[in-house]
């Protein structure tokens, strides 16, 4: 699938300054930063060091340097690039709407273009990168082991003998909250699966490929609270990886050859929803990633224009709202790629309060990033860490669930919460959604027997 025609690599044929490559940064995206440091504050890695090229507007200045010939492509560069969450906190925080974000992946895919991975790095990155994530047999294989490893003791005897002790800390905590993995939803439901009672729409479904391997319960349930509302669930098997761990790690063709397959996989429908915001935020940038091509940017256009998260479409197409009490108190986080790229806080939380028993208890800086961000905390441990402790440490002491809509965040904060010797439970908003029309259902039954 990944060839390299198909993915149309850059070649020397173009250059701005000291890029060289095509696929070049938009400087109409720093034209617009007037470095008025609105943004410094909404910055986690500018929080945490108090450097200016951590901050976003010296990332942005450092972006424009390179374009006009100052400094180049080079370590000293890369650093502060690849150091960035790509929360999109500052976008948020910008008075001048400078798409930060863009201007990031962009000059990734210059450094990585300038200064290809070698060594131990670079075969890992073409490992997982470019031979995992885009198969969905491989990734369901990988699934597998994981589920062999938890079940068959080995996870047991591997603790026992300390044989976790050699690994780096924050690969060993990250260890300790492996989900139970079930079983991957595509390839296994049928691809369309009807709505209960009345059909109301017709959508399709992103089923992702960190989601549908390591949260394919959260599939399951988003399946189940779209069909109780009466639409019908297309799971077409085409599809594949967003491509954001791609962009984000500055390997933009492949994150090309993954848009095109995920274009052509939901053609024929009307709307596309997402149960992962960092996947939805990918989605619905695919035309920022073909922007020099111009037989892809229409497709690009239209496809994005169908991407929605499914708590903002739940909210907006009057979901029922349950009648079984779910009885806890709960906290919300706000995923990065939802408050900050997509611009959706109100609605999830919307979908909690709806629930009867449920009681909502505010997070302090709810929208700051938990330091997952991809893979960052593989990349970043450190950082990644600090910024873990700070999410933990704003956790209120009086809840029972931490709920959230990215799988990123969810391992991350489970993590956390492991690490810190708390008890919440970490849950995706649907499932909450999801517990309380099972609870219905159940109750409904009783009621019926009862006759």
């Amino acid at each position: 699938m990944l060839n390299n025609a198909e993915g149309g690599l850059a070649c020397q044929t173009k250059r701005l300054g000291n890029y060289l490559w095509d696929d070049l940064p938009d400087k109409d995206k720093w034209a617009d930063c007037v470095h008025c440091g609105m943004c410094l504050e909404a910055c986690p890695t500018y929080q945490e060091t108090g450097e200016e090229h951590q901050s976003p507007r010296g990332r942005v200045y450092l972006i424009k340097a390179v374009a006009e010939g100052k400094i180049d492509v080079n370590e000293a560069f890369a650093k502060p690039i690849f150091d960035c969450l790509d929360c999109r906190a500052c976008e948020t925080a910008c008075p001048a709407d400078v798409q930060v974000g863009g201007l990031i992946e962009e000059a990734r895919g210059q450094i990585r273009q300038a200064m290809p991975l070698t060594g131990f790095k670079g075969a890992l990155s073409k490992t997982v990168l470019k031979g995992v994530f885009p198969y969905h047999n491989r990734l369901n294989i990988l699934g597998g082991l994981t589920r062999f490893y938890r079940k068959s003791g080995m996870q047991r005897a591997v603790r026992k003998t300390g044989l976790l002790n050699v690994m780096p800390a924050h690969l060993k905590e990250m260890e300790s909250i492996l989900p139970e993995v079930g079983k991957p939803v595509l390839g296994r439901y049928p691809e369309i699966i009807p709505a209960e009672g009345e059909t109301k729409q017709r959508v399709a479904m992103l089923t992702g490929c960190v989601m549908d391997v390591m949260f394919s319960d959260v599939n399951e349930a988003t399946i189940r609270v779209l069909t109780h509302n009466g639409f019908e669930v297309g799971l077409p098997k085409q599809q594949g990886c967003c491509g954001a761990l791609h962009i984000h790690a500055g390997e933009r063709d492949t994150g090309k050859i993954l848009a095109k397959q995920n274009i052509e996989a939901f053609k024929d429908y009307d709307k596309v929803l997402v149960n992962a915001a960092g996947c939805g935020c990918a989605l619905q940038e695919y035309p920022e990633l073909f922007r020099n091509d111009p037989e892809m940017l229409p497709l690009a256009e239209e496809f994005s224009a169908k991407v929605e998260d499914v708590s903002k479409f739940l909210y907006d197409h009057d979901f029922k709202r349950p009648e079984a009490e779910v009885k806890t108190k709960v906290t919300y986080h706000d995923a990065c790629h939802l408050a900050h790229g997509q611009g959706i806080r109100f609605e999830p939380r919307q979908l909690l309060k709806e629930i009867p028993g449920v009681e909502m208890v505010d997070l302090p800086d709810a929208d700051r990033c938990c330091g997952s961000a991809g893979i960052y905390n593989l990349t970043h441990p450190e950082m990644a860490g600090a910024l873990l402790d700070r999410k933990i440490d704003d956790v209120p002491d009086n809840v029972e669930m931490i709920s959230m809509g990215n799988p990123g965040c969810m391992l991350q904060i489970a993590m956390g919460i492991e690490k810190h010797g708390r008890s919440e439970k970490v849950v995706h908003t649907v499932q909450l959604l999801d517990m309380a029309y099972e609870k219905e259902k159940k109750e409904a039954g009783k009621v019926v027997e009862s006759h």
